[in-house]
């Protein structure tokens, strides 16, 4: 990551726990990261074994960087798409073309502190936006990070999995409650 961006790569212990906690999951998975920022998690899925990922990131300074990342790394072409534009934005036009993927993984600037009060960070927009469930093909996850200061309300069209926790961040494993103790469906 280049000097002067202003990105808050995920803390590289923290990639790490959520990585062994997906274990071989991201092997032939479809990935869809959200403010990608320099790809670092798309990228690391790639390298193990994942079949594709689509990064959304709204800033063209990050996606470049990102991209540049992406040849640097080596990968086949075909694998990565970059879309520059607003997440949410974004989530409409894959829900509206009916995408599927395996793993959504977020890691979204963090919120300010909300003792007392209903989150309205990046992460609780997320929660909160309904077509996101829907871009998971059956068996998937959502993984997402937010600060630790920074609570969240789990919307009832989701089910916690997992949470893990280092210093001030957190990373939330979660299902579409729709599959709420169904078994998990083998990828296609």
């Amino acid at each position: 990551m280049p000097q002067g961006l202003a990105v808050r790569p995920t803390p590289d212990l923290v990639k790490q726990a959520v990585f062994n906690s997906l274990g071989g999951r991201v092997a032939g998975a479809r990935v869809l990261e959200l403010f990608a920022g320099t790809g670092a998690l798309s990228l690391e899925c790639l390298s193990r074994g994942a079949a594709s990922a689509v990064c959304v990131e709204n800033s063209p300074r990050h996606a470049a960087v990102l991209r540049q990342n992406f040849e640097t790394a080596g990968f086949p072409p075909g694998v990565l798409q970059t879309r520059v534009q607003d997440v949410f934005a974004a989530l409409a036009q894959l829900a509206a073309a009916r995408e599927r993927f395996d793993l959504i993984l977020a890691d979204p600037p963090y919120g300010v502190k909300n003792v007392g009060r209903r989150s309205t960070s990046p992460a609780q927009r997320l929660l909160d936006e309904a077509a996101l469930p829907e871009l998971l093909r059956g068996g998937g996850l959502l993984v997402l990070g937010h600060a630790r200061r920074d609570t969240l309300s789990v919307p009832e069209h989701w089910r916690e999995q997992r949470l893990l926790k280092h210093g001030d961040s957190c990373m939330r494993f979660l299902r579409p409650a729709r599959e709420a103790g169904a078994p998990e469906e083998a990828k296609p």
